[in-house]
Formats: structure tokens, C-alpha cells, sequence
């Protein structure tokens, strides 16, 4: 079958215009596939030569129109380094899709399942019918490859055109590129494990943490460094609403447990209005999926991934105070023997699961790809966070369970209604640490070597983010100043504004672990 553009060569058309030799069917062509099958122990892997890469983006585009995806998704993508000195300067391009990593970070952290390295090709494959849309791959990978569809609800991914490749043809980017820059090749697994030197390029990030099997063909430069474009170009990343309320309400409830049962203020108002707030909390937390109805899914991986180990936690924490509270239900209306060292002790079960829901909820985003999350600054943060809010919300659920006990309908059940005297010092000595935090990671980001922990600083830095980072730390130690006069209304609100703001920040400002991209469109996925 004929191209459309060679029907019209030689019919006059001044517009279309080859030279004789690329209509040469005799000239040798570069086999662009292997022409052999895979032997055991070898897979799959795309080879790009930088040297012949001129930038044109039709391996993007190749790539968009095969899989269907919309304009500002990108499965294969464009980028640009440079170095040098005027006149002595050089330019090169990056095209990249997936890796298929021998160790690959998005199958070990999704929690469904949804990913899978075919035994026979090497392949990373990733089933949209199993995923929930949860994004956690997006964080995990190193290369931000796995790509969000928001229309979809689910996550997409560079599968080196696996069915076109099983039938012998080439990717689509492959096939697009029209200097040869892409092929596929076979490698040995074991023999690139042992050395993997050829997978790293300047614009990259360093290929061991997954062992990307891509071999890049680097060109010879007479320039030091090369360096990406887009360093300048860095801009704030979603901001995950419903994980801000979800994280730091879940935290609430685990501190203010914790600290109504070490003052012996709990009570059956006071776990019904924690239930409470748990529930919502809950529910809130699927809004963050692509695909809420599936959100049962994320529990099935729990044996690996931090994620599933969240849900699973928080779900038994639910239980656990559910069951609390019906206990303490019962004890004033069926039950009238059942003691209080039962209540604390199931009130003690509940907050050890919570509190392991946020210690795990703090490991989610312990991962490298994520720099500015990968700091032991953040499973404090979420504790310290705990304590914060804990420790002066509890005092005011006190004081609200008091209240509510002695409305006109609820004397006749004898609920407890006397108030409980909360020390200032836990709220004050919390805020004090939870600022020393902030302040010691603020400080270890403006120094860190690594380009993108100082890109989150340089983020922190801009006018609108230095002012929400300014009024949370204002909020927080507010927050310790109106405990310490016993204004716990005023410091539980304090509290709460001044995480919620950290933790929109914490959100906003990560710069992930990316390839270099164009200057046009730094700072986009």
C-alpha cells in the first residue's frame, strides 16, 4: 500500500518533493524490532540514539494517536538538555516512554495489582480495568511515566505497543520517528543487572533505583555538562484536597483518643463524637480515587503496599472505636456491669490501630521518587501533627460531651457530664515540636544538594506559598499560645487551619523525580 504523500509525487504537486533515494526499495533499512524471538532470561527494552533525535515530536504524537489519549497526556515524551558556553554550545533531545524497569516501583506500590511484568516479553503492563485511580504508581516511578486520566478515572502507561509488537511491527513511536532514533532491542537481564552504566543520561534520574533497561546512545560533546532546560520551569503539583482533610482529620481523631484516655475523659458522647468525625473522614477519602465505587480494591495488596496497609488500618481503627462506643452505650442502658477498665481497654485497641493508620498513612509517601517526601521529617510531621490537634481538641470534646449530657432529654440516662481539668503543657510542648520540625526540614531543603528537594524550597519560597507556609506556622504556634491560657476553642481551631495549610503545602510543593523536559513545558507531566 502506497503512503498518500508518495501518490502525489510526480503529478506536479510543488509541494511534495523526495529525493529518488528515499524511494530507493533496494536501500538497506536498520532492522527497528528484533527479528528473532526471546531466549530465557532476556526481555524486551527500547534503545534511543541521542545522536539522531532532532526534536520533531512525532514519536509523541505516534504514540498519543495508537492509544487514544488526549492532548495533555503524554505516555512518550519530549525533552531537551544543554550545556556549554557561547559559541561553544550544545542542544540534544530526550524521547522517553516507559523503562520496564527490571525492578519497577509502580508494581511494587499498587495497591490492586493493576501492574504486572509479563514473564515472557519483560514488559511492564498495567490493567486499567483493575486499577482504582488512586495515583500512587504516579508517585512511586522515578520517572513520572505512569500518567492520569482524569476523564477515565484511571492510570495509562507507555506497554511498547505490546499487541502491535506480538503481531511484528513495530511501537508506534518506532514507526513515527523518521531518523531511527527508537528501536526495541533484547537484553539480557542478568548481564544488565550486573551493569546497567547505559541506561544513564544527563536529564535523567539515576537509572539504579529501578534499573530502567532503556539503552541511551549519548553523543560525543565537547562541553562539560550538560544540564535540562527546565530547571526554572518547576510549578506546584496537584494539591489532593481530599488527602489533606482525610490525613489530618485521621490524625485528629487518633490524638484526641489517645489523649481523652490518658486524662480519663472517655466517654460515650465523647467516642460517638469521634465516630463521628471518622466516618466523614472516610468517606472523604475516596474522592481522591479515580474510580470511588472500587475503593475495596486497595485493601488487596496489604502484604506490600503501604497503601493497602493504610485502608486496611483505618478500616480496622473504624471497628475498633465503633465497637468502643457501643460498648459504652451499653453500659449506661444494658449492660450496667460492665466496667470502665473494659471501655479504656477497647478504647486503647482502637488507638493503637489508629495510631499504626498513621504511621502507615506516613510511609505512603516515603518513596525516593517523591525527594521532599522521602525525609524522616514526614512520619513526624504526621505525629506530630496527631498531637497538635489531639491534644487540644480533646479538652474541647470534653467540654462539648459535658454540654450535650446535660441538654433536657439526657439527665434521665445519667450520662457523666463533669469536666475533666486538661493540662496546657502536652498542647504547648507539641506545637513547640511540630514548629521544630517544619523549621529543621525547611532548613535541610534549602541545603540539600539534590536538584528537586531545592526545587520544593525555591516552591516555598514564591509569594503566595511563603505566605500560606507563614500563616500555618503563625496558626500552630497560636495554637500552643491559647492552650496555654486555657482557650481550647480557640487553639483547636488555630490547630487544625494551621495543619491543614502545612499539609496543602506538603502536597503542592513536591517536585517529583522527572526526566528533563522542553523549556516550553517544564514543570508539565
Amino acid at each position: 500500500m502506497t503512503l498518500p504523500l508518495h501518490e502525489r509525487i510526480g503529478v506536479g504537486d510543488g509541494l511534495v518533493r523526495v529525493t529518488d533515494a528515499l524511494l530507493d526499495e533496494t536501500a538497506a533499512i536498520p532492522a527497528l524490532i528484533p527479528d528473532r524471538s526471546l531466549a530465557p532470561g532476556e526481555q524486551y527494552r527500547f534503545h534511543f540514539n541521542m545522536t539522531k533525535c532532532i526534536g520533531c515530536r512525532s514519536c509523541e504524537v505516534a504514540c498519543n494517536e495508537q492509544n487514544g489519549n488526549p492532548a495533555d497526556l503524554h505516555w512518550r515524551r519530549i525533552g531537551e538538555i544543554e550545556g556549554g558556553v557561547y559559541p561553544d554550545t550544545r542542544r540534544h533531545y530526550l524521547s522517553m516512554g516507559c523503562n520496564h524497569c527490571l525492578d519497577p516501583d509502580c508494581l511494587r506500590g499498587c495497591p490492586v495489582n493493576a501492574y504486572t511484568k509479563d514473564p515472557i516479553t519483560g514488559i511492564v503492563l498495567h490493567s486499567a480495568e483493575a486499577c482504582i485511580g488512586c495515583q500512587y504508581c504516579v508517585w512511586n516511578c522515578p520517572y513520572s511515566v505512569p500518567q492520569f486520566n482524569p476523564e477515565r478515572g484511571v492510570v495509562g502507561k507507555c506497554d511498547m505497543c505490546h499487541g502491535r509488537l506480538s503481531d511484528g511491527l513495530e511501537p508506534a513511536c518506532v514507526n513515527a520517528c523518521p531518523d531511527g532514533a527508537i528501536s526495541i532491542e533484547i537484553v539480557d537481564v542478568d548481564a544488565w543487572r550486573a551493569d546497567y552504566s547505559a541506561a544513564e543520561s544527563p536529564g535523567m534520574p539515576s537509572a539504579g533505583q529501578t534499573v530502567s533497561t532503556t539503552r541511551i546512545t549519548l553523543p560525543e560533546t565537547s562541553v562539560d555538562v550538560l544540564e535540562r532546560v527546565d530547571m526554572d520551569r518547576i510549578r506546584p503539583e496537584h494539591a489532593h484536597l481530599s488527602l489533606v482533610f482525610m490525613t489530618a482529620l485521621t490524625q485528629a481523631v487518633a490524638g484526641s483518643l489517645i489523649l481523652s484516655l490518658i486524662n480519663h475523659a472517655v466517654s460515650a458522647i465523647v467516642l460517638t463524637l469521634l465516630l463521628l468525625v471518622t466516618a466523614f473522614t472516610l468517606n472523604i477519602s475516596v474522592f481522591h480515587l479515580g474510580r470511588p465505587a472500587y475503593a475495596w480494591r486497595a485493601l488487596k495488596m496489604w502484604r506490600r503496599s503501604w497503601l493497602s496497609r493504610e485502608v486496611l488500618l483505618f478500616g480496622l481503627f473504624f471497628v475498633a472505636l465503633a465497637s468502643s462506643t457501643a460498648v459504652s452505650w451499653l453500659r449506661l442502658f444494658a449492660i450496667p456491669s460492665l466496667n470502665t477498665s473494659t471501655i479504656a481497654t477497647a478504647g486503647w485497641i482502637a488507638a493503637m490501630l489508629g495510631s499504626a493508620g498513621v504511621v502507615a498513612s506516613a510511609f505512603i509517601y516515603l518513596v525516593p521518587a517523591r525527594p521532599a517526601w522521602n525525609m524522616a521529617h514526614t512520619p513526624l510531621d504526621f505525629l506530630l501533627s496527631a498531637a497538635v490537634i489531639g491534644s487540644t481538641s480533646a479538652p474541647l470534646l470534653n467540654n462539648a460531651a459535658t454540654s450535650i449530657a446535660t441538654l433536657p432529654l439526657l439527665p434521665r440516662f445519667s450520662l457523666p457530664h463533669s469536666a475533666i481539668n486538661f493540662t496546657a503543657w502536652p498542647a504547648a510542648c507539641a506545637a513547640a515540636l511540630w514548629l521544630a520540625n517544619q523549621g529543621v526540614r525547611l532548613l535541610r531543603l534549602n541545603r540539600a544538594r539534590l536538584f528537586e528537594k531545592r526545587a520544593t524550597a525555591s516552591l516555598l519560597n514564591t509569594p503566595k506559598l511563603r505566605a500560606l507556609l507563614i500563616t500555618s506556622l503563625v496558626f500552630v504556634g497560636a495554637s500552643g499560645a491559647f492552650a496555654l491560657r486555657e482557650q481550647y476553642g480557640f487553639a483547636c481551631s488555630a490547630a487544625i487551619a494551621g495543619v491543614l495549610l502545612a499539609r496543602y503545602l506538603f502536597f503542592v510543593s513536591v517536585v517529583p523525580l522527572n526526566m528533563a523536559l522542553t523549556f516550553v513545558r517544564g514543570g508539565d507531566r
